[in-house]
């Protein structure tokens, strides 16, 4: 498991995955595992001081489209607004315990 853009993320080489909008485009990222799991056995804490995930950004994807609307009744105040998240497509390249 890693953690990026304050979410939690359960992943396995080869994956790909959309997360938060990172700054590096078409370049290697690497992630600090949080767990790693393997068969029977589980790694936590402390004895992940060397581990990594590496990580390649594949591209950009953008999200779903929200839209909203307030307004204040016998005010005449009224607010149409629309926001569409980006993501960054990365896909895991490694994992390393260390």
């Amino acid at each position: 498991m890693i953690k990026t853009g304050g979410k939690q993320y359960r992943v396995a080489e080869g994956d790909r995955l959309e997360v938060e909008l990172l700054d590096a485009a078409d370049s290697s990222v690497a992630f600090a595992p949080i767990l790693i799991a393997d068969g029977a056995s589980t790694v936590t804490g402390s004895a992940l001081a060397g581990a990594s995930v590496a990580a390649r950004v594949v591209g950009q994807a953008k999200g779903p489209k929200i839209t909203g609307f307030t307004y204040q009744a016998k005010a005449r105040r009224r607010r149409r607004w629309g926001h569409r998240q980006k993501y960054s497509v990365i896909e895991i390249t490694g994992i390393t315990k260390g």
